[in-house]
């Protein structure tokens, strides 16, 4: 076995989206906590500008239930595990400014609490799985969805279905990129990796992510953002009155 195959083996279970502390470098750590700050602030503003009340209470139900989804891990082959990630869920349901708040929000939480990705990496971790999960996956959603039949389940379905695997496994690459840029791991190898295991994980996120839209698709189809019924409210009142 050649050391390339030997390094790919060995490195394919510990490469996982949610980076531990000590595995990118200083300036790679520091430009995604600039990149994740920022994201943070401009969400904030445009959710104080454009959302509603309403939806509030949706945004701590989201982040309630992927906070609890990501507890639960579903198996892949060759010994890992996935969990959903809920970027594209959310930004299905909410928005991607409104998404992006409440996915770096589990992402604190989770590193803070539970110790799941490490703190000084925590901005990268929101960038990948934040920034990717909610506005890649959120834009390609619509562009799918758009193209295919905006008012039909079968657009609905493929779009929701899509876009959830596709930003999980955009987010594996860049994850990828930061780990060679750091010199933790070479880039031929972590890509492998990672892309290997998350064109499977990313199937798992896909089927779990369309269950919940078709489900809300079927119960209370306003709920989902750009919805004709979510517009008209969106015309009453800003989220924080002036």
């Amino acid at each position: 076995m050649s050391f390339s195959s030997s390094l790919f083996w060995n490195w394919q279970p510990s490469l996982a989206l949610h980076i531990p502390d000590g595995f990118l470098s200083l300036p790679i750590s520091l430009i995604t906590w600039v990149i994740a700050i920022a994201l943070i602030i401009v969400s904030l503003k445009q959710v104080e500008a454009k959302y509603q009340e309403r939806t509030v209470p949706i945004m701590g139900v989201c982040a309630a239930f992927i906070f609890a989804a990501q507890m639960i891990n579903f198996p892949i082959p060759g010994g890992t595990s996935g969990h959903l990630l809920g970027g594209t869920l959310a930004g299905i349901l909410l928005g991607p400014w409104a998404a992006a708040l409440v996915v770096s929000v589990v992402f604190i939480v989770q590193a803070v609490i539970f110790q799941d990705g490490g703190i000084t990496v925590l901005g990268a971790n929101i960038v990948n799985m934040g920034l990717i999960g909610t506005f890649g996956g959120y834009y390609i959603y619509r562009a799918i969805r758009s193209t295919i039949g905006r008012d039909s389940w079968r657009g609905m379905a493929i779009a929701t279905a899509v876009s959830a695997w596709a930003s999980v496994f955009i987010a594996s690459i860049l994850t990828a990129l930061q780990l060679a840029l750091s010199g933790t791991v070479p880039l031929n190898v972590a890509i492998s990796a990672m892309a290997f295991w998350h064109l499977l994980i990313g199937i798992g996120e896909a089927l779990i992510t369309l269950a919940v839209v078709s489900f809300i698709w079927r119960t209370r189809p306003d709920l989902l953002y750009g919805s004709a019924n979510n517009r008209k409210v969106s015309d009453s009142r800003p989220l924080i009155q002036r």
